[in-house]
């Protein structure tokens, strides 16, 4: 395990400027160009940041970054060469492969239904109106909105769409903890409820619930509760999680033995009766996972029902 952590570290350390980038392309979809730093604290591991990113990133990059104060980080400079958002790839594809026109792909999004969900025809033209509506996109300068306009509220929506993809699309397992994105709200100027939001679009988001925590995956970017392009921290992370998972089945194992054993030698009795034993803190937690780690996602897009068109997702 010390030799995974070690890797992982190392990992990190090499792809510093990659993560330069995305701490640069989240101030850049910010509001004012700021960002909590306590925000970012909270989806450092997300974002594959060192745990000491404060110092080894913000303050060593000055070019970069500048501490308005404690907590508050700013952007010095704009590199429009970021200001491009991830799906914007997956639209060219669609361009270029499908032959589709700009009105059909230039605000879409990749559609992957969930099992069994049924696309009624009202549903159905309603989506590829959805599809095709303008939108202010993330690295676009921040202009007032008005709702009241023709589609306004729609559009407003559909712009927190866009910045929660992007934000899940710069993570490293392309997932977060619902409650976390609250943090970046203000920042982000997202005022419309996250989990409303992220419920209303099933063919974008996944939400998996885990006792009181929400967390949300990308759709489009798992195959089999797996990433369908995993990048080097999430493997290694992979191998940590399958070494403790393993310790755990033989462990369990182990345990069961030594309860036969004891039975045959009629000794089985109990101690410590209704308390907790060392160790026992971590049963609970290890029996929420299956043997492939993200078996319980594989629905994610195990059936993808894809929508027609431009709407559907790769195949």
């Amino acid at each position: 395990m010390r030799d995974l952590i070690d890797e992982e570290e190392k990992i990190v350390k090499e792809y510093e400027p990659e993560l330069l980038q995305k701490v640069k392309k989240l101030l850049m979809m910010s509001k004012n160009g700021t960002l909590h730093v306590h925000a970012l604290r909270l989806i450092r591991r997300e974002l594959g940041l060192p745990e000491d990113f404060r110092d080894s990133i913000l303050r060593t990059h000055s070019k970069d970054f500048r501490l308005v104060d404690l907590e508050i980080v700013e952007l010095v400079d704009r590199n429009e060469s970021l200001a491009k958002a991830e799906v914007e790839k997956w639209r060219e594809k669609e361009y270029v492969d499908k032959w589709l026109s700009e009105f059909e792909t230039s605000y879409a999004f990749p559609i992957n239904f969930p099992t069994g969900f049924k696309i009624e025809g009202d549903y159905r033209e309603k989506l590829k109106n959805w599809q095709r509506l303008p939108y202010l996109k993330p690295y676009e300068s921040k202009e007032v909105l008005r709702v009241r306009t023709c589609g306004g509220i729609e559009r407003f929506e559909k712009r927190a769409v866009g910045i929660i993809h992007e934000l899940l699309s710069l993570t490293v397992e392309k997932m977060l903890e619902v409650d976390r994105l609250a943090h970046f709200r203000k920042d982000f100027a997202i005022e419309v409820n996250v989990c409303e939001l992220l419920l209303k679009h099933p063919g974008i988001f996944y939400i998996c619930t885990k006792g009181s925590t929400q967390t949300v995956f990308l759709r489009e970017a798992y195959s089999k509760g797996c990433l369908a392009l995993p990048n080097p921290i999430y493997v290694v992370r992979r191998k940590m999680l399958d070494l403790i998972l393993l310790g755990h089945r033989n462990t369990r194992s182990l345990e069961d033995l030594e309860e036969i054993e004891e039975e045959r030698n009629g000794s089985v009795f109990r101690t410590n009766v209704g308390g907790r034993r060392d160790g026992d803190w971590i049963v609970p937690i290890l029996d929420s996972y299956d043997q492939n780690a993200f078996g319980s996602l594989g629905d994610i897009n195990d059936s993808k029902q894809p929508f027609d068109g431009c709407e559907s997702g790769r195949n």
